[in-house]
């Protein structure tokens, strides 16, 4: 890879007019300045559009306008691959909308791919905004005892090469397990590839924490979040016959599903 690889910032928004300017500005306030910005709006009703037509010399914008799918997990993945596909750069780069960028992250980040050509995909740590303040969280990973998969981190943490980047979007787009997210289905796939996630201790990302977003749907031990965690483990074995991999059964595998079939 070059030494200033072109980096591509895939941004996907849908009805986040609120959030765009501090979204987009976040990048274009970057140390690293090599960049192209595509912003994929997913037939956002709000004044997104008009907002970002504001930015026309600066971003490559796309408006879907296919028929959404009732599932956001779809949606959020055909949004990130739309835009996948008319970049140009070495390094891709995801970005949820209502999120935004450390002034440093790209050129962090950059360092980091080309100090090591044996890393494809980098997870950086969030940053979590709140209303009225923000929030430096300790990460610290799993042992695994008891879980069948490693901690990552949210989706505008995730940045990799172009070529896995492709091989990603080959393996996840699948519409099953609609409640399983896409930084899910690559931190699985990744992680079941390569043994190993890279997971790099720095606060990069600004992850916004809004009381509408999808993951309030899934309170911790409600019936939704169990059903969610089933899923989760039966895209975990369908990633482990695709690669074939073997499906090692789990202490967690069985207690989810065990509570699973007494509270459904």
């Amino acid at each position: 890879m070059k030494k200033k690889p072109l980096v591509s910032i895939i941004i996907a928004n849908y009805n986040n007019a609120k959030y765009l300017d501090q979204c987009i500005n976040s990048i274009l306030k970057q140390t690293y300045k090599y960049f192209e910005i595509i912003v994929v709006d997913d037939g956002s009703s709000d004044n997104s559009i008009k907002k970002l037509k504001n930015y026309k010399k600066k971003i490559n914008l796309i408006v879907n306008k296919k028929k959404k799918s009732r599932f956001g997990s779809y949606n959020q993945m055909n949004s990130y691959y739309l835009g996948f596909l008319k970049s140009c750069g070495d390094l891709i780069f995801f970005l949820d909308s209502d999120d935004y960028f450390h002034q440093k992250k790209i050129e962090t980040l950059v360092k980091k791919f080309n100090l090591n050509n044996n890393i494809d995909l980098i997870f950086d740590l969030p940053i979590l905004v709140y209303e009225k303040k923000k929030e430096f969280k300790i990460f610290k990973q799993k042992k695994f005892i008891l879980s069948s998969w490693p901690r990552f981190t949210p989706q505008s943490c995730i940045s990799g090469r172009k070529t896995y980047i492709k091989e990603l979007f080959e393996f996840c787009m699948i519409n099953k397990f609609n409640s399983i997210w896409f930084d899910f289905r690559i931190a699985t796939f990744t992680f079941l590839k390569f043994k190993r996630l890279n997971i790099i201790y720095e606060y990069l990302t600004y992850y916004r924490q809004l009381d509408f977003s999808a993951s309030k749907n899934w309170k911790k031990f409600s019936k939704n979040w169990w059903f969610r965690r089933v899923e989760a483990h039966n895209f975990y074995s369908y990633a482990c016959v695709k690669l074939n991999i073997k499906d090692k059964l789990s202490l967690d595998k069985l207690i989810t599903k065990l509570i699973f079939l007494l509270i459904k």
